[in-house]
Formats: structure tokens, C-alpha cells, sequence
């Protein structure tokens, strides 16, 4: 991920923050952030989560070299979308869940993110003809299990009675995502058909829905949630779906257009169904963070964004 890509949609996502909470004016009223997804979002848990997963690029240089000076296992060179958040909030970098000790460890938030994680559990694909490629995959049920409720004994139970006893909830930015994004990277790279993939997006975004309910009735009172990826335009899909057919590709970027496409067909049934939540949730801010916009402009204008780099 580039730094430039980052600050470009942190900058977005906190004027409509500050538009979305004009009651507590200031945006650094939030007193925490929490966050689930893959490792768009992953502050280090991976690392946790597979121990033996010694060989991951986010645990070794060249990522972590431009910012932390070394590895986070973060997945990125420099800093996430979600540190440039918490900074801005002027709260400390999310720390990731399971690195943590004890209820002061977590007293500004959680990061529940894995590197890899789906919304949909494997056994979803499974019984949908379409396995990922690992079965030990983090999913979005998973990190909800891991999330502090009353009376539920856990790793940290200190951090959960810390949650539910000081309206923690209404007060702090949860962010849900990205995600989804893996749940298509698996499939296609295991050469499951498109059209196969295709039908799996309504389920994908039923389960960031169900999710955000979740959330809500466990008293979150705003949720900021990302859309997908510009897919078409990763280097990595640029080489597997290379194609001799211009049209396959967009004019103005050399992305793939097949794909940018299927990416926005994921965004606008997400975008669909938080506008159905918000309708359910008048008291709740739920806020679209245009992941895919962001990106673009750099695709677009990259001369305007200094140097990008991709590992």
C-alpha cells in the first residue's frame, strides 16, 4: 500500500467523520478506535494468529522500513489507512488484539484485522464449490468472537469488563473493513470460474451487514465501513490475467477492466445496504469510506502522489 494512497483517504474518511458527529464537534472526542478486516487494517495480529507463518512478507523487511524503521507485521512498507485515522483522532496507533495483556492495553480501542481474513468462513466456500486455498482462514466471525461482550470469558476478560462497564461503545470509531476483498482473491486464484465468484458477492456483503448490526446492538453508535479495491488495477492480477485484448483493459489506467468492474458491482450492493441500515438506525452514523475513489486517483494522477510503492 502506498503512503500517499493512505493519507489520501484518511484525509476523506475524517471530514466526513467530523460531518457525521457534529454534536461532538472535535473529531478527537472519540475515545477509541476498533477494527475488523484483512490487512488493509491488520496492525500486527497475523503474526499471532500464524505463528509458524514465519516467511510472510508483512513480518520481515523491506515492510515496516519507512516509518517504524522494522517489521510491524503490518502489510505495507509504511503506515495503514487505520494509523493515519488514530493519529488524526490524536489517539495511539490500534493496537492489535492479541498482543495485548491486560484491559489497559486496550483502554484506546482494538485491532481484531487479520492479514487474509474473509467475511465468509471457509466452510462457506466449501459447500459453495469454491475452497480457499487455506482452511485455517480468518473470517469476520472469528474476529466478532473475539470482540469484548458481557459475561463472556476470553484471553482478556479484564478488556471486556473494561468495554461493557464504561460506555466504551457509543464513544469509540469501529471500522469494519476492508473486507471481502480475499474472499474473491482466493477463488480466482484458484482458478474457480467468475461467473461462480460473481454470485458469492451478495452472501460477502450480507455477512459485513450482519456485522454491523451485531455492533450496533452492542451499543456502537458510529461505524465507518470501506468499500473494495480497484481490483483490476493490482500488479499481481495485471501479470495472472494478462491479456492480448485492449478492451480488456481501461484506457486512462492499464487496469483491467473485468475486473475494476466486478469491484464496483461489490461496492454498489454494499453501498445499497448501508443505506437500508441507516434507514433501520436513525441514531447510528454508518459511513461509506470510498476506498475504490481514493485509489483511482492515483491510478489516475500518479504524478501527483510522489513516490508509490508495491511489495
Amino acid at each position: 500500500m502506498a503512503l500517499s494512497t493512505s493519507m489520501s483517504v484518511a484525509a476523506a474518511v475524517l471530514l466526513v467523520l467530523a460531518a457525521a458527529q457534529p454534536a461532538l464537534g472535535d473529531p478527537a472526542c472519540y475515545t477509541a478506535v476498533f477494527s475488523f478486516g484483512d490487512s488493509l487494517a491488520d496492525t500486527g495480529n497475523y503474526g499471532f494468529v500464524y505463528p509458524n507463518d514465519t516467511s510472510t512478507p508483512a513480518l520481515n523487511l523491506p515492510y515496516g522500513e519507512t516509518f517504524f524503521n522494522r517489521s510491524t507485521g503490518r502489510f505495507s512498507n509504511g503506515r495503514l489507512i487505520i494509523d493515519f485515522i488514530a493519529e488524526a483522532l490524536e489517539l495511539p496507533f490500534v493496537r492489535p488484539y492479541w498482543s495485548g495483556q491486560s484491559a489497559e492495553d486496550f483502554a484506546r480501542g482494538a485491532n481484531f484485522a487479520v492479514g487474509g481474513a474473509t467475511a465468509l468462513s471457509p466452510d462457506f466456500f466449501i459447500e459453495n464449490g469454491a475452497p480457499l486455498p487455506n482452511p485455517d482462514t480468518v473470517h469476520l466471525d472469528m474476529e466478532m468472537d473475539w470482540f469484548p461482550r458481557p459475561a463472556q470469558v476470553a484471553p482478556h476478560q479484564g478488556f471486556r469488563w473494561y468495554v461493557s462497564c464504561t460506555n466504551m461503545m457509543s464513544k469509540s470509531l469501529f471500522l469494519v473493513g476492508e473486507i471481502g476483498g480475499n474472499d474473491y482473491n482466493g477463488p480466482l486464484l484458484s482458478g474457480v470460474p467468475f461467473e461462480k465468484i460473481r454470485t458469492l458477492t451478495p452472501s460477502v456483503v450480507a455477512k459485513i451487514s450482519s456485522t454491523i448490526t451485531e455492533l450496533i446492538a452492542l451499543g456502537a453508535k458510529t461505524l465507518l465501513v470501506p468499500g473494495n479495491l480497484p481490483i483490476g488495477c493490482i500488479p499481481g492480477y495485471l501479470m495472472t490475467f494478462n491479456s492480448d485484448k485492449v478492451e480488456d483493459y481501461e484506457p486512462e489506467t492499464g487496469c483491467i477492466h473485468w475486473m475494476n468492474e466486478f469491484s464496483q458491482y461489490h461496492n454498489k450492493l454494499l453501498v445499497d445496504e448501508l443505506e437500508k441500515l441507516r434507514k433501520l438506525h436513525p441514531g447510528v452514523a454508518i459511513i461509506y469510506a470510498d476506498y475504490y475513489g481514493a485509489a483511482m486517483e492515483v491510478f489516475l494522477s500518479p504524478e501527483q502522489f510522489g513516490e508509490f510503492r508495491a511489495f
